[in-house]
């Protein structure tokens, strides 16, 4: 029988997040030691400007100035991340996304005694199907991802659902070719409203009562995000700028859910709240609890050197996000 020798140094896992906005990239760099043995550790938060034109909502126009913004981030990371190999992953915003769920009864072949193997093998085709139907996109110029969703929801009689996510396949090559050319290798891409939400689950995670319902909430630049959140899934999710609200005060309402919110957890760019007219203290009268913002600090030990500004900076909630599906993967 092997012996274990506690006294072995355990390998520590690094992963980069890049966070690409209109006017800056941000860069977050996050290790662990284990594979989720121990905390999650802030290496190196770093920002770069990004030259007026550059990006057109989602769409890359300048991928020269794209490739030196990332540059000029990777050039600040310390010695102790930049001699590494990092795991770097990037987002795509969530207006060039289309998420749907279907119910998993409405896409399996009925096919008698089929094996779980062949169950998921023939959804796939229907999946591509429903992908190009909702996103109203040839397949072919389609990247999409699933999985399938059994965790129990009232709304679906607790029958399970598969998530499907797409988005024009022009975004992600415009970011690998652009990644590539500033010599960064992407190792994965998601979106940026479900990377912000990793994050602010994680703090919340840290920072609040296990057992208390609270809402997560997440500016960027294509509108805001929210999630009301109970024992870690969330049970309801508004967007707003959307049809169905009049304004973002009717949508945070409704988010609010008449008052059942222990907190709520804020990131993003949360200057752009106020072309809806709101402040921080607004949201918090809507939602009727506590908002605490989004920030690196907490993850912060003693050997990071990212500056009092990076770590109160609630705008790094994608990039955080990012990285910390690479340290947990």
């Amino acid at each position: 029988m092997p012996i274990r020798n506690t006294l072995l140094p355990t390998k520590r896992r690094f992963a980069a997040g890049i966070d690409l906005g209109p006017r800056e990239v941000r860069l977050a760099v996050l290790s662990q030691r284990g594979r989720g043995a121990g905390p999650v550790s802030v290496e190196c938060l770093a920002v770069a400007p990004l030259a007026g034109g550059a990006m057109a909502g989602a769409q890359i126009v300048d991928r020269a100035a794209v490739a030196s913004a990332l540059n000029e981030a990777f050039a600040q990371l310390p010695d102790t991340c930049a001699t590494r190999k990092l795991t770097c992953a990037m987002a795509v915003p969530g207006s060039a996304t289309v998420v749907a769920s279907v119910a998993l009864s409405r896409l399996t072949p009925r096919t008698p005694r089929a094996t779980p193997l062949q169950v998921l093998s023939g959804i796939e085709p229907a999946v591509m199907a429903e992908a190009e139907r909702v996103a109203g996109i040839e397949r072919h110029a389609l990247a999409v991802d699933w999985f399938i969703d059994d965790a129990p929801r009232e709304a679906s009689g607790n029958a399970p659902s598969v998530t499907i996510a797409a988005t024009p396949r022009q975004h992600l090559e415009a970011r690998v070719e652009a990644a590539a050319a500033a010599g960064i290798e992407l190792i994965a891409l998601d979106g940026e409203p479900p990377a912000a939400l990793r994050a602010l689950r994680h703090a919340a995670e840290l920072e609040l009562n296990p057992r208390e319902r609270y809402a997560a909430l997440w500016v960027g630049g294509d509108g805001v995000y929210g999630w009301r959140m109970a024992n870690g899934v969330a049970e309801a999710h508004i967007r707003y700028p959307a049809p169905e609200h009049a304004d973002l005060a009717d949508a945070l309402r409704e988010l609010a859910d008449g008052g059942a919110l222990g907190c709520a957890l804020i990131g993003g760019e949360l200057d752009l709240l106020g072309s809806a007219g709101l402040a921080i203290a607004d949201v918090g009268d809507l939602l009727g609890c506590s908002v605490l913002p989004f920030e690196c600090g907490s993850f912060c030990d003693g050997s990071s050197r990212v500056s009092a500004e990076l770590r109160h900076a609630s705008s790094f909630a994608v990039a955080f996000g990012l990285a910390l599906r690479g340290v947990f993967e």
